[in-house]
């Protein structure tokens, strides 16, 4: 099964079955959460939610394994444990390790995809050595769980911008996750009203390098999905940019007054790749 990694991931409780279908339908990928959003009373249960929508043929559509992710607790828990048992009796192989810190929690995931939530300070300084782990496709960095970590109080400042401390755990496992050929997973904007915020934070990240933002309301992922598409515009200039450096041949050369060379080359095909269009 190949894990499709769009670029909106959309969190739902995974005790809310209900919600299941609404969310996959309106992300390119939904995160069941076994984790934050589920009280420990009712983990149990949110299991059986799951196992129970698998019987549904006929009665509605099943979640497709190739766009579903099932966030898991961490590893050591004891409900980990009981996730890993769950996780044996469903179709579901692309994994979100809730809170990892080490390279070596993973090897009770090798036959699982799995995306590391770096969300502690161990997570972020040992980000590298988890990107090289085989069974890890992708990297997310989580805000609150890490200022919570650290003996913080909040990632943002009162205007809404990241404080440096959780810029330099983005950039940290961004950078680490890249290094190692996988994806990178852009954090939750937890602020759901300020749809605004979200676009701007969303274009960041595009233009940043990460592959995926995770949302936590369906009216984030539209936004989110529209920061990825590039615009008949930016796809225009694309083309004509790469038609320029075919004409041109090797080496640099000059285009509308700028300097052109491979890595402005690369931004182009980028975003030919983003918009679905041939490179």
């Amino acid at each position: 099964m190949t894990f499709v990694m769009g670029p909106a991931l959309l969190f739902c409780p995974a005790d809310r079955p209900e919600r299941y279908q609404k969310a996959a339908s309106r992300a390119d990928a939904v995160i069941l959460d076994l984790e934050d959003a589920v009280a420990p009373a009712d983990k149990q249960r949110a299991r059986g939610a799951i196992l129970a929508q698998l019987g549904t043929v006929g009665e509605g559509p099943e979640l497709d394994p190739s766009r579903t992710i099932v966030r898991i607790n961490p590893a050591g828990t004891e409900e980990f444990g009981k996730d890993l048992h769950f996780l044996a009796h469903t179709p579901y192989r692309t994994v979100m390790l809730a809170k990892t810190e080490s390279a070596e929690q993973l090897e009770a995931l090798q036959d699982y995809h799995v995306i590391a939530l770096c969300e502690t300070a161990a997570g972020v300084l040992n980000a590298p050595a988890i990107a090289a782990a085989p069974n890890v496709v992708a990297l997310m960095w989580g805000a609150e769980d890490l200022l919570a970590s650290l003996g913080g109080t909040s990632s943002r400042k009162d205007d809404g911008a990241y404080r440096a401390v959780a810029l330099h755990a983005r950039s940290a496992v961004l950078l680490a996750a890249r290094a190692f050929g996988k994806e990178a997973v852009d954090a939750v904007y937890v602020n759901i009203p300020d749809l605004d915020g979200l676009k701007a934070e969303a274009s960041d990240a595009v233009a940043s390098g990460f592959s995926s933002k995770a949302c936590i309301h369906p009216t984030q992922a539209n936004v989110v999905r529209g920061a990825y598409a590039p615009d008949d515009a930016d796809v225009a200039a694309a083309r004509e940019l790469l038609r320029a450096a075919a004409a041109a041949g090797s080496g640099v050369f000059q285009f509308n007054g700028r300097m052109i060379d491979g890595p402005i080359l690369k931004h182009a095909e980028s975003t030919l790749r983003r918009a679905g269009a041939n490179v």
